[in-house]
C-alpha cells in the first residue's frame, strides 16, 4: 500500500512540476519590466498570499499550474509574483517594492492579478499603465484565461519602446 501511494505521489508531483514549465515568475520589477518591454508583452502582476491565502492556492492550482495557462502565458504576458506571506521570509528589498505596488494598486485582497503595461518617461522612470485586473475565476484555465484576453486586448506594444536605465548602462 506504501508503494502505491509514494508513486500517486511522484506522478502528481512530476505532472506539476511539466505544467510549470516555461513559466518564468520574476519577483523583481526591474528585472520584469526590462523582459516585458524586450518581449512586448503586459506584464502580470499576481498579488498573493503564497503561504496562507487559500484562493491564491486554489487559483495556481486550477489555473496557474495548468499546461493550458503555461501555454497562453508564454504569448500573451510577463509574470510577475508580488508575495506576501506570512512564514516564508523575503529581503527587506523585495517587501518594500511589494508594499510599494499593493499601495500603488490599492490592492485590498487576495488573489488580485493586475495586467499593466510600462513604459519609460522622462529620467529612465517607468510608468506603469493599468489595462485592468482580476483574481480567482471559477471555471478552471479556460474560463481564467478568456477573461486575461478580454482585459489585455487593449494593449499595444511600443513600436520602438526608449531604452530602461539597465539598458543604457549596457550600451555605455
Amino acid at each position: 500500500m506504501k508503494k502505491i501511494l509514494i508513486i500517486v505521489m511522484l506522478v502528481v508531483s512530476g505532472m506539476a512540476a511539466q505544467a510549470q514549465e516555461g513559466q518564468t515568475w520574476f519577483t523583481d520589477m526591474s528585472k520584469a519590466v526590462e523582459a516585458s518591454r524586450q518581449e512586448q508583452k503586459p506584464l502580470f502582476l499576481f498579488f498573493t498570499g503564497s503561504d496562507w491565502c487559500g484562493w491564491c492556492i486554489r487559483l495556481q492550482n486550477e489555473v496557474f499550474k495548468t499546461p493550458e495557462f503555461t501555454a497562453w502565458v508564454k504569448d500573451h504576458a510577463i509574470l510577475v509574483e508580488l508575495d506576501y506571506p506570512r512564514k516564508t521570509p523575503q529581503s527587506d528589498e523585495i517587501k518594500q517594492q511589494n508594499g510599494q505596488l499593493q499601495q500603488m494598486f490599492e490592492v485590498q485582497g487576495y488573489p488580485t492579478v493586475w495586467f499593466v503595461k510600462p513604459s519609460v518617461i522622462e529620467d529612465g522612470k517607468i510608468n506603469l499603465e493599468k489595462l485592468g485586473s482580476t483574481g480567482y475565476v471559477a471555471g478552471g484555465p479556460s474560463k481564467w484565461i478568456e477573461g486575461a484576453n478580454a482585459i489585455i486586448k487593449s494593449y499595444v506594444a511600443d513600436p520602438k519602446p526608449a531604452p530602461t536605465k539597465a539598458e543604457k548602462k549596457k550600451k555605455a
